[in-house]
């Protein structure tokens, strides 16, 4: 097969010079065709990681946990329907994180468990907990093991795949470097399986995939991501500022070590605020806001927050501090931002100007409906 690794002499400077790194493993570098954990392969990741830390902090962003319930309880397969994913997960986290504890401590690493839903990230306050429990965590010399909440989590709150977390963590942490590892060795033109494909060893933008025909599904069966999330996630990842390597989990040493393998995603953007990332990327809109012309234009080209009198409709059922989308007349989001109303305040203060509002109701009133730090731009 055509294109497979370069030199390895050669070294990736994004890779060498960065100092906290995020690692996600896929379900299928981590099970058994059955679906249970294999104890060999978590052992060898977890040796190259403690490797790593010789030099970078590591946060690793695991999958697994369904996997390994299934056996447990009897299943054949991922089950579809959430009751029994969560059930899995609940069987099976605890024996992905029993894992992990034992492989480590072989090294005298200890692990922490962070489990994470969007909704404990894309609120304002919550987000700053997540980062100071993982930030304190690796100050006191832990290694945290990250993953989605499945057990409680809803398909209203769910990430959906650990691609997406990873690059959203990896932003969180302000990490250098985002490694996503799975069972390819990289991201091909086209079929890796078939002849005459060619693995993309760099990626400076969304240009370089034009026309490049990405699959959806992994070999194992056992996880929910693919080739699709994980260019989604260096998307994401990059556009905040953090290069990316994707490589299967047999090169992870080379990958962190800085050696050509795999594909590398370069950085296109500067990092944001943390939470408008969490914003854009990790949050269900719980209802939308409908602008008129005036507003759309202050939202979008001055980015200013936007005030009850741009305001025509108001849909959906939420709180107040629930995301919303923000929308155009004819119907097309425009932005999403956390709104300061709850949804049933909202229908009589259409269109209408702060100081009358504060004049007829109180002073309370007088306030955006969504503030522009709390905003972010879709389109």
């Amino acid at each position: 097969m055509a294109g497979q690794h370069g030199d390895e002499r050669a070294v990736r400077d994004e890779v060498t010079a960065a100092r906290r790194v995020v690692v996600k493993i896929g379900s299928s570098s981590l099970t058994t065709a059955s679906g249970g954990l294999d104890a060999d392969r978590v052992d060898a990741l977890v040796d190259v990681l403690v490797t790593a830390r010789e030099a970078k902090e590591v946060v690793l962003v695991s999958s697994g946990a369904i996997a390994a319930g299934l056996a447990p309880l009897g299943l054949e397969r991922r089950p579809r329907d959430l009751a029994r994913q969560q059930a899995a997960a609940s069987v099976g986290q605890g024996l992905l994180v029993a894992r992990y504890t034992a492989s480590f401590a072989r090294h005298g690493v200890r692990v922490g468990q962070v489990l994470l839903t969007t909704d404990d990230v894309s609120r304002r306050a919550h987000y700053r907990n997540a980062y100071r429990t993982l930030d304190k965590l690796l100050a006191m010399g832990a290694l945290p093991v990250v993953n989605e909440n499945d057990t409680v989590a809803t398909d209203e709150i769910r990430f959906g795949d650990n691609d997406r977390l990873a690059a959203l963590v990896a932003h969180l942490v302000h990490a250098d470097l985002l490694v996503l590892l799975s069972d390819v060795d990289g991201l091909y033109d086209g079929d890796p399986r078939k002849p005459g494909t060619r693995r993309i060893e760099e990626v400076a933008g969304p240009a370089d995939l034009e026309g490049v025909e990405i699959g959806s599904a992994g070999r194992a069966g056992v996880g929910t991501g693919g080739m699709v999330t994980k260019v989604e996630a260096a998307g994401i990842a990059t556009a905040a500022g953090i290069p990316v390597v994707l490589t299967s989990a047999t090169h992870a040493a080379d990958a962190l070590a800085g050696r050509v393998t795999g594909t590398l995603f370069h950085r296109t953007g500067k990092r944001s605020a943390d939470r408008l990332l969490w914003l854009a990327h990790a949050s269900t809109p719980r209802g939308a806001l409908r602008l008129d012309a005036g507003a759309v234009r202050a939202v979008v080209e001055r980015r200013t927050s936007l005030l009850p009198a741009g305001l025509t409709g108001v849909e959906g059922h939420f709180a107040a501090g629930d995301p919303v989308d923000l929308v155009d007349e004819d119907g097309v989001t425009v932005a999403r931002g956390l709104v300061n109303f709850d949804a049933r305040e909202l229908p009589r203060l259409l269109g209408r100007s702060t100081r009358e509002l504060a004049a007829e109701l109180g002073p309370a009133y007088e306030r955006e409906v969504v503030h522009r730090d709390d905003l972010v731009v879709l389109r």
